[in-house]
Order: C-alpha cells, then sequence, then structure tokens
C-alpha cells in the first residue's frame, strides 16, 4: 500500500494561498481554460444525490406512471446524461467516490457501511467540500451519509460546515421482535421498526427518526441553507434517504395502495427538487448555481414493488451491468447549459469534484491519484466534445469486473461477455466469440488499470 505524505490539513492550510490550473487530459478547449465569471463571484453548486433510483423513474428517462415535471423541467432548462455513471452499485462506496473523485477501492471503502463497522471515510481525504470551503464556500450535507458514523468520519469532519440527515441506510438498526414488512409499514406509516438516529452536526436529536417527515425535512434544510448563503458561495450536498426502502412521504403524498409506494416516493422528491430550483430563483442565485441530479445506484429490483426500473438497462442494484450503475442525470446552470442538451458522452460522479473545483477556481491536491475528470466542455455542449475518459471501470467491491471502451463494454466474471451498448443497451448479446480483438484489448486496459490502483491504494479511516 503506498503511504500518501500530504494530508487534508496540509491541503487546508495551503489551499487558499494558490490556484493552480486543472488541466485535464482529453479535456482541452476554451471552455476548460476560461472558467465561467459570473457577475456575483464564484458560482454556487447543488449536488442532490437519490438512493437506489432507477434509470427509467424519471420522465424524461421514460419513466411510464412516475410524474417528474420539475425534473423534467429542469432537464428542458438544462442537460441530460444519458451515459453518466456511479462508481459502484451500492451506496457506501457509491458516496464514497462521489466526494472524493476516486474509484471506491482507491479510497478503501469498498462495502455498504454498517452501525457496527468502525471504519469510514478517511479523514486524510480531500472532499468536494475540502476542496470548495478552503475557497470561501459555506458547505452543508443534508441527508443521508453512509461513509461512518463515528465522530471523526461525519461530515463535519471532512469539508462540511453543517449536517443534518441519517449517518446510514434507513433500513439498518432493526428492532428485534418489529414487524418489518414493508408494505405494513407503508400503509401503517410505521417506521419504529428501524432505530435509526436523525442527526444534527455531531448530536443525535431524534430516535428513531420519524422517516414520513425526512424529505420535507431535507427539503426545509435545503432551502434554508441556500436563504442563509445567498450572499456568499455555498456547496450543497442533498443525498436523499428516499427511495431506499423502507419507503416513507409526507401525509400530502401518502396513498394507501402499498404498489404505489414507490412512485409516491419519487413524485414527493420532484417536488423537493422544484421547491429548491423556486428557492434559488426567489433568493436571486438561479443563474448563477450549478445543480446536478442523480442517484447513487441502480434500483434494488427484489424489492418488486418497493424498487424501481432501470428499463431498457440490464439488472439493477449490486451488478456492474448498466442498470447497476448508469443513473439518471439532469444537470442545469441557466445562461451556462444550454437548453434541452443531451449528452451522451461517458462521464461520471468521480468527475464532479475536478469539475466543480476548476469552475471554482480551486485546486485539487497533486500529491494522489485523482480518477475523475474535468467534464465541463460535456457541460457546455460545446460541438464535438468527446469524454476524457478511454475507459471507465466498474468495480463490485474490490474486484474489478468491467470496462466500457467507447460503445464496448467487457464484463470479466465467471464467463466473458462483450457488450456493444450502441447498438445493445440492455446487454442482451455477448459477442465476446466473435470480436477476440476486442476483448484482448479491452482485458489488457482492465488488468493494466487495476494493477495502477492496487499500487496507489489509499487507507480507510479506523476507529481510534
Amino acid at each position: 500500500m503506498k503511504e500518501v505524505g500530504y494530508t487534508r490539513r496540509d491541503f487546508l492550510r495551503t489551499a487558499g494561498l494558490c490556484t493552480a490550473s486543472l488541466v485535464v487530459p482529453g479535456c482541452a478547449g476554451r471552455a476548460q481554460q476560461n472558467p465561467p465569471k459570473a457577475s456575483k463571484g464564484k458560482p454556487n453548486f447543488i449536488i442532490i444525490f437519490t438512493d437506489d433510483q432507477g434509470y427509467q423513474d424519471v420522465g424524461c428517462f421514460g419513466s411510464p406512471n412516475i410524474n417528474t415535471p420539475n425534473l423534467d423541467r429542469m432537464a428542458d432548462e438544462g442537460a441530460k446524461f444519458t451515459d453518466f455513471y456511479s462508481a459502484a452499485s451500492v451506496c457506501s462506496p457509491s458516496r464514497a467516490a462521489l466526494l472524493t473523485g476516486c474509484y471506491p477501492p482507491r479510497v478503501s471503502i469498498t462495502k455498504v457501511l454498517f452501525p457496527r463497522d468502525k471504519i469510514g471515510l478517511n479523514p486524510d481525504e480531500v472532499t468536494i467540500a475540502d476542496v470548495l470551503k478552503a475557497q470561501g464556500y459555506a458547505t452543508a450535507c443534508v441527508g443521508k451519509w453512509h461513509l461512518g458514523h463515528l465522530p471523526q468520519f461525519l461530515p463535519t469532519s471532512n469539508g462540511f460546515d453543517s449536517y443534518f440527515g441519517i449517518p446510514y441506510s434507513n433500513d439498518m438498526d432493526g428492532v428485534k421482535g418489529k414487524n418489518r414488512n414493508l408494505d405494513r409499514a407503508w400503509k401503517e406509516k410505521d417506521y419504529s421498526p428501524w432505530n435509526v438516529p436523525l442527526m444534527r452536526d455531531e448530536k443525535i436529536i431524534e430516535r428513531p427518526a420519524d422517516q414520513t417527515t425526512l424529505i420535507e425535512r431535507y427539503t426545509q434544510e435545503a432551502v434554508r441553507f441556500i436563504n442563509e448563503n445567498k450572499d456568499r458561495p455555498f456547496f450543497l450536498y442533498l443525498p436523499h434517504t428516499m427511495p431506499h426502502i423502507p419507503l416513507f412521504v409526507s401525509d400530502e403524498f401518502f396513498v394507501p395502495d402499498a404498489h404505489k409506494a414507490y412512485k409516491a416516493t419519487i413524485e414527493q422528491i420532484d417536488s423537493s427538487v422544484g421547491r429548491i430550483l423556486e428557492t434559488l430563483k426567489k433568493a436571486g442565485v438561479d443563474k448563477n448555481t450549478l445543480v446536478v441530479f442523480t442517484s447513487d445506484n441502480g434500483p434494488w429490483l427484489g424489492k418488486k414493488h418497493h424498487g424501481g426500473s432501470a428499463l431498457p438497462l440490464r439488472d439493477g442494484k449490486f451488478t456492474t451491468y448498466e442498470g447497476g450503475m448508469r443513473e439518471p442525470t439532469i444537470m442545469r446552470w441557466p445562461g451556462k447549459i444550454p437548453a434541452d442538451h443531451v449528452c451522451g458522452e461517458i462521464c461520471g460522479t468521480i468527475d464532479l469534484l475536478p469539475t466543480l473545483a476548476r469552475l471554482a477556481g480551486a485546486e485539487v491536491p497533486a500529491d494522489r491519484v485523482i480518477d475523475g475528470k474535468d467534464i465541463w466542455p460535456l457541460m457546455l455542449g460545446k460541438p464535438g466534445a468527446k469524454s476524457p475518459h478511454k475507459a471507465y471501470f466498474y468495480y463490485k467491491g474490490k474486484n474489478l469486473e468491467a470496462v466500457r471502451g467507447g460503445k464496448w463494454k467487457l464484463r470479466q466474471t465467471k464467463k466473458t461477455e462483450l457488450y456493444d451498448l450502441q447498438d445493445d443497451i440492455s446487454e442482451k448479446n455477448n459477442v465476446a466469440a466473435d470480436y477476440p480483438g476486442i476483448v484482448e484489448r479491452l482485458n489488457f486496459i482492465m488488468k493494466e488499470f487495476d494493477t495502477e490502483l492496487k499500487a496507489n491504494v489509499r487507507p480507510p479511516g479506523k476507529a481510534v
């Protein structure tokens, strides 16, 4: 394991003293060299990160029955990304990747963290919040954290000024002897079988958390944060607890039929998005704020009507098929991101750290490997802009299972699978036997990258 001699503390001490140009291979272009200078100073950033939402579970991504007028309008006014990936198909690794710009094994968060675990995101990692806070940003995390519940791992130890939310998944801390049937819990609005804490900063303020109010209270916290910081640059990270099971909504969105629980949950999240966008307008910062909407991984198909749909993609959560990691993603920034734009280039959550850093005029630590790339040219919709990723990698735990290069995707598990995603988005037709040269080339790329990553692994945070 390679030791890192430059810590988060070193970064925070020096980041405010200088800024450096982030020239990322594969992202050259005028837009990258000259990030936008908003009239009110540095741009604001909001990342809305849902939990277990499927690729099809937004109207503009093809949902046949879920109404998402606010997300659809967000796409009309901004850009829809059709080939945008999370870096894992489960919760904790996906969140670590988004915040650090690294594939999960590089930062040693490779599994779902449970309340019994004594590890978390290493406080020496440099997160998006760290990068932006060093530039004078107000930073807040509102929602599900799931990168370690002990004090040294919480958001306030990882660059966030404040935190309001639950520290891990809402189906954890099950109460022995309580009926955890999902249909019953929904119909009776009974969250008591899950003794999940609600926290403000490092303190538990409610236990069990009233899960029927979480989406509403997260929205209220987000609105308050925006209004309180409208005169300075801010970064809001809003990782919703839902639609991870068990599903709960406010009374306004409740329907007795448990088969409509998932639909109701997404529709309340959509309403939350609408209120946040309206708050930005009323606060006068709408045109100076980039809003990103995406999901941490694919839908939990095994939960049937309590889970979503990844169609037309294959499979869902827990897998490295497209349905597990390709996410419905929308970005909006009036006057910067062109309206009604569709981007089909490969990019993902690991790209948010370097991209937001560049737009804020910040630097990223140069002592460590950052896997993400600057995707501002893709967001701008520049003619001919291409993905900065020659290859994108699909990890499951510590194991590299697949790679995508252009239209080709190779999976190496119990068998060799090759798919042409341009013509076979559903991964139904394995053409490995027909293209041995492509299999060989992608297999080489996989092995080469995995060797490099394993030589540059950084340790997780450990309880002391």
